[in-house]
């Protein structure tokens, strides 16, 4: 059996079960497809977690849900509605918050 110098010195490893399972999550909470050929070594798979990672923080611009509850509250007091667009931006939702408490 014969062996290339690069996977002796860096085996390819498999995913770990762990890492298996994160990324599933990730991939359902970020809408993604999960790769086959990502889940079949680890460094690959670790890169695409990372990469996942960053996508969710940056793109995660919904309210909070006590930001979703205290605004809904407002808006039954004065007998208003919350715009569709507030429900899409943490920011939008802060503003309106704000101008709509004395």
């Amino acid at each position: 059996m014969s062996y290339a110098y690069s996977e002796i010195t860096n085996p390819v490893l498999p995913a770990t079960e762990k890492q298996i399972l994160f990324a599933r999550k990730l991939a359902q909470k970020n809408h993604v497809v999960l790769p086959w050929g990502v889940l079949q070594e680890r460094h690959t798979l670790s890169a695409w977690i990372d990469a996942q990672v960053k996508t969710t923080a940056v793109s995660d611009r919904r309210p909070s849900s006590k930001q979703v509850g205290f605004a809904e509250r407002i808006a039954r007091i004065r007998r208003g509605n919350i715009p569709d667009e507030c429900f899409r931006d943490r920011g939008l939702m802060s503003s309106w918050i704000n101008a709509n408490t004395p």
